[in-house]
C-alpha cells in the first residue's frame, strides 16, 4: 500500500516557508518602511534612490512582496513587488535588493522564485522588472537569472544594455527586462 500524498503546499505557504539559505521569510508591511529606506542608498552602490521606495509600496503591495531576515533579525534582502492591475499577466518588481554582505549566496534568487510563487496564484506569466542600465551589478543579476531586456520604440545600447533613454523622465534611462515566470534561474 502507497503513502498517501502529502497535498500540495498553497504559494502563500511555500513563499514563506523556511528554506535552505537559514532565513526567515516574511512580507514587509508599513512598520518596515523606515528600515528599508535606510538601506537602499548603501545597497543600491551610493545611488539615491530611496526617494522611489514610498511608504505607499508595503501598504498596498505587501502581500505579494517580500522580505527576508537572518536568524538574528537583520535584512537579509527583500523585494517589492505587484501582479499588475492593468497587465495582469505581468508580475512587476518595482524594487528589489540584498545585503551586500550576503550577496551571491542565492538570496536574490530566493527572493525572485517566491515571487514567482505568489505572482502565478495571481495569474502572473511572466517577471517585468526596470532596471538603470548603468547598474553592472543588478544588469548582470537579472541576465543571470535568464531575463532579457526588451527592445521596442527608441531602444538604444546605454552602459552596453538594451534600453530606452529618458524613459522615466530625462536622464533616467531604464532597461525593460522580462522572463517567464518558471524559467530560468529563479
Amino acid at each position: 500500500m502507497s503513502e498517501p500524498r502529502e497535498a500540495p503546499r498553497s504559494a502563500e505557504a511555500e513563499a514563506l516557508a523556511p528554506g535552505p539559505l537559514e532565513l526567515s521569510w516574511r512580507h514587509p508591511g508599513e512598520g518596515d518602511h523606515p528600515g528599508l529606506v535606510a538601506l537602499v542608498d548603501d545597497w543600491h552602490g551610493g545611488r539615491r534612490v530611496h526617494a522611489t521606495f514610498g511608504r505607499f509600496l508595503l501598504a498596498h503591495f505587501g502581500s505579494t512582496s517580500l522580505l527576508a531576515e537572518t536568524v538574528d533579525g537583520k535584512v537579509a534582502g527583500y523585494l517589492v513587488g505587484f501582479v499588475s492591475s492593468d497587465r495582469p499577466e505581468e508580475a512587476f518588481v518595482h524594487t528589489a535588493a540584498v545585503n551586500p554582505n550576503l550577496r551571491r549566496r542565492g538570496v536574490g534568487r530566493e527572493l525572485y522564485r517566491r515571487f514567482g510563487l505568489l505572482a502565478a496564484a495571481r495569474g502572473a506569466r511572466r517577471f517585468v522588472v526596470h532596471v538603470w542600465p548603468g547598474d553592472p551589478i543588478a544588469v548582470a543579476f537579472h541576465r543571470a537569472l535568464g531575463f532579457e531586456p526588451l527592445g521596442g520604440g527608441g531602444a538604444m545600447k546605454l552602459y552596453g544594455t538594451l534600453a530606452l533613454p529618458d524613459y522615466d523622465y530625462p536622464g533616467e534611462d531604464r532597461a525593460i527586462f522580462t522572463r517567464p515566470i518558471g524559467e530560468g534561474a529563479g
